[in-house]
């Protein structure tokens, strides 16, 4: 009975914490010419390697299409936050767009920004529910370097 109650406190420990782990965008920043952004997109995530690392960032319009995916082939264990662009994104500067992160377990679990090229990006509150089949969607990492 011990035994049982203790991997219960584990698995419980583990559910509650789970919950807390994060890859948040926290800044988007954009350059180029329209058809043609790079998006420069920080990230603060709760990793620990390549066991819990956020895997890519992207970029979707507002119906929730995948416009752009940016491949990260490393974890950032010690660099927080870190910023990695990527583009060509073919959009135009007032062309609403969602920039969200993912962690590699437990998929996209964190702070979303929405903007344009023209305004600017911020923090959204409530984060739309998209299409649960964008994780399966090329391109996807193929493994974790480090």
């Amino acid at each position: 009975m011990m035994k049982f109650l203790w991997l219960f406190s584990a698995l419980l420990f583990t559910l509650c914490h789970a919950s807390e782990i994060r890859a948040n965008v926290t800044a988007v920043n954009t350059a180029g010419i329209s058809g043609a952004y790079t998006f420069s997109v920080t990230i603060k995530s709760d990793e620990t390697g390549c066991t819990q690392y956020a895997d890519w960032w992207e970029v979707l319009n507002q119906k929730g299409d995948l416009l752009y995916r940016r491949i990260l082939v490393h974890s950032h264990p010690d660099t927080q936050p870190f910023t990695r662009s990527g583009g060509k994104v073919n959009i135009k500067a007032d062309e609403i767009v969602y920039v969200r992160a993912h962690m590699n377990k437990l998929g996209y679990v964190g702070d979303v920004f929405k903007g344009s090229v023209a305004k600017g990006f911020r923090r959204v509150e409530t984060t739309p529910v998209f299409k649960k089949e964008l994780e399966k969607e090329d391109p996807l990492p193929t493994g974790c370097a480090f």
